[in-house]
């Protein structure tokens, strides 16, 4: 079974909508649907919005579903110049830029005591995707690279500078890497994709209400190449 995390309604029924519905489990608040996707057999759950929540979905998918592999899907803020709203960012690596453990000798991002600084992305999954993407959403641009996720929406042009400066990272959202870190201590292969919304900074007002749609768009589409095409 393949699992596909949303943090969002508008993210997910969509891909309800397309599913042979067997079975819904609620757990912890969420709704986990369970059915066929084209002939496969899929997850679909909306975690919420933020970290935590995103952990115990992933976690509840490991545990109780005993999942082979976990997608998450949904919109994000572009960290880079060159992406530009409807876009589509693939994970190379995830990692929290809101933790903070300097005082203790761990760089900045970095969970103490975790061997990891960032979590990283299944390259197949990754390779998958793009492929799929550029078929399917041609008059868009793929790119791989980091995803950072803090429980904060980055709508300052001075704090996303911050962030990009410090971590690299291509776009920033609020559940990527907490999910990429429960897949990895799980030993689930993880990808996120991540459809941009806005440019995570100051014009995220005028962004946001306007784009959405459009970036949801392409996430399905992609989602729904990369399960058609029989290779997850």
């Amino acid at each position: 079974m393949i699992a596909i995390i949303g943090a969002m309604e508008e993210e997910i029924n969509r891909l309800v909508y397309m599913m042979d519905v067997e079975r819904t489990f609620e757990i912890a608040g969420m709704t986990f649907t369970c059915g066929m996707i084209f002939d496969r057999k899929a997850a679909v759950v909306r975690s919420g919005i933020g970290k935590v929540n995103a952990a115990m979905c992933a976690q509840i998918l490991a545990s109780v579903f005993d999942v082979e592999l976990i997608i998450n899907t949904g919109i994000a803020g572009s960290l880079d110049k060159k992406i530009d709203i409807g876009d589509i960012v693939l994970s190379t690596d995830a990692l929290q830029h809101d933790v903070d453990a300097v005082a203790f000798g761990y760089p900045k991002g970095q969970i103490p005591r975790m061997d990891k600084l960032a979590f990283p992305t299944d390259e197949k999954l990754a390779d998958i995707a793009e492929n799929c993407c550029r078929k399917v959403c041609p008059d868009i641009n793929v790119f791989r690279g980091r995803v950072v996720s803090g429980d904060q929406f980055i709508a300052d042009k001075e704090v996303k500078n911050n962030i990009t400066s410090e971590f690299g990272g291509l776009c920033t959202e609020m559940e990527g890497a907490a999910i990429a870190q429960a897949a990895y201590l799980n030993n689930i292969p993880c990808l996120i994709i991540r459809a941009i919304s806005d440019k995570a900074d100051n014009s995220a007002s005028m962004d946001y209400p306007a784009f959405e749609k459009k970036a949801i768009d392409n996430s399905v589409r992609l989602l729904s190449e990369m399960i058609k095409s029989g290779e997850i």
